[in-house]
C-alpha cells in the first residue's frame, strides 16, 4: 500500500475506504480514453490528477511543480494494469479523506468523474465475473 495512504488511515478519522465488489473493468477502448485524459490532467500541468500504474489520486488544487505543495489529497482509486486483460484497467478500492468529504466526494461521484473520461460511470463498468469457491474437502 502507498505510504501516503497509510499516513491518512492512521491520523485520519474522517478517511472513507470501500472495496468495489465485484471490482469495475474499465474495457480497453475506455481505459485509453481514460489515461489520456488523466495524462491533459496531471497536476504537475496544472490539472488534478495524479495517476500512476497503481494508484489514481485526485487533488484540490495543482501541484506546485513536481511536489504537492499546498494541494489536499481528495481522494484515490486503487487500481490494476492489465487485467483481466492485457490492455483493461481493474478498479477494485476507492478512498475518499476528510478533506475530499468536505469538498462532497464520495466513492461514487470519485469514480464516476474518472471513468467519466472514458463514458463510463461506476454502474455501468462493466464487473469482473466472481466465481464460486472451490468444493470443499469431504470429511471422511
Amino acid at each position: 500500500m502507498d505510504e501516503e495512504l497509510l499516513i491518512f488511515d492512521a491520523l485520519d478519522d474522517g478517511v472513507v475506504t470501500e472495496v468495489i465488489r465485484p471490482a469495475a473493468i474499465v474495457p480497453e477502448n475506455a481505459a485509453r480514453a481514460i489515461l489520456f485524459e488523466m495524462s491533459m490532467q496531471d497536476v504537475r500541468a496544472g490539472g488534478l490528477w495524479h495517476a500512476q500504474p497503481t494508484l489514481w489520486r485526485r487533488y484540490d488544487t495543482p501541484w506546485e511543480g513536481q511536489q504537492p505543495g499546498a494541494a489536499r489529497l481528495l481522494g484515490t482509486l486503487q487500481v490494476a494494469y492489465g487485467t483481466p486483460t492485457r490492455y483493461a484497467i481493474t478498479i477494485y478500492r476507492v478512498t475518499i479523506t476528510a478533506e475530499g468529504t468536505l469538498h462532497g466526494y464520495n466513492v461514487n461521484n470519485l469514480t464516476d468523474e474518472a471513468l467519466g473520461y472514458g463514458g463510463l460511470t461506476l454502474d455501468s463498468c462493466p464487473r469482473a465475473q466472481l466465481q464460486p469457491p472451490p468444493p470443499r474437502f469431504p470429511r471422511h
